[in-house]
């Protein structure tokens, strides 16, 4: 299992979020760039990033932050967060991202996620970013009335690479992933699932590694790497060394 830090850009800076409320943000560095480059350093072949001003405008705000990372930082950068035309997503892509993460998009015009998914194989994830089972939308501002897993399998079906999951009323809480809908979700779809939200501990990747073998192939942590409840080099060495059976498939390889 892939375990990925994430690095939320709020005004240029490192913050995090509690339940996606841009009113509870604390900040962990003015500079997300050397961010970037410690968790390199400490082993990570992954970094999701989410450009929070691009959310709540609609547009990326952020693109020379996360450039100047995808750049100089030797990993694999996906980035959600205001993708939400043709244009902007061009630009991220442009920018030397590997993935772009769509969300709000994927409910309002899931014909442009499937011409990119396929002007871009591989590279586009579906952001489904649930309230009690609903999608939100719009950095998480609106609920629709979406079940988040009618839209995990329309996206399944449109050539999506794989879905970043996040329960929103768990993330930046450190009370653990929802389990529950994260193995409903993986029994859904036939494509990778990335879990997200209230991981706060090596027991909780553990306890989502055994999901593993249903298609949670990775993980994103934030606020318990920012706190300290969990270190990433040990993180890293706990998935490793389970014997686990699985499937890896190539989206996560």
């Amino acid at each position: 299992m892939d375990i990925i830090p994430a690095i939320d850009i709020l005004e240029g800076r490192c913050v995090r979020l509690y339940q996606g409320d841009y009113q509870q943000s604390e900040v962990f560095s003015d500079d997300p760039l050397e961010v970037a480059r410690r968790w390199y350093d400490d082993g990570a072949r992954y970094l999701h990033l989410v450009d929070l001003d691009g959310a709540r405008s609609g547009e990326p705000q952020n693109l020379k932050v996360i450039e100047a990372i995808a750049r100089s930082v030797p990993v694999h950068v996906q980035v959600g967060g205001g993708l939400r035309n043709r244009n902007s997503m061009l630009t991220m892509l442009g920018a030397g991202v590997s993935r772009i993460i769509l969300g709000t998009v994927a409910v309002e015009a899931p014909q442009l996620v499937a011409d990119i998914c396929a002007e871009f194989p591989g590279q586009v994830l579906a952001g489904i970013d649930a309230k009690e089972g609903k999608v939100a939308i719009k950095g998480w501002l609106n609920t629709s009335s979406v079940l988040a897993t009618d839209l995990a399998q329309r996206m399944a079906k449109i050539g999506i690479a794989g879905i970043v999951y996040t329960d929103i009323y768990r993330d930046g809480t450190l009370q653990g992933p929802n389990l529950e809908a994260l193995r409903h979700l993986a029994q859904t779809v036939n494509v990778p699932i990335i879990a997200s939200g209230g991981i706060s501990s090596v027991e909780d990747l553990l306890n989502l590694l055994q999901l593993e073998p249903l298609g949670v192939r990775a993980a994103i942590i934030g606020k318990a790497l920012y706190v300290g409840n969990i270190d990433l080099k040990t993180a890293i060495r706990a998935v490793s060394y389970q014997d686990v059976t699985i499937d890896r498939g190539t989206a996560f390889a």
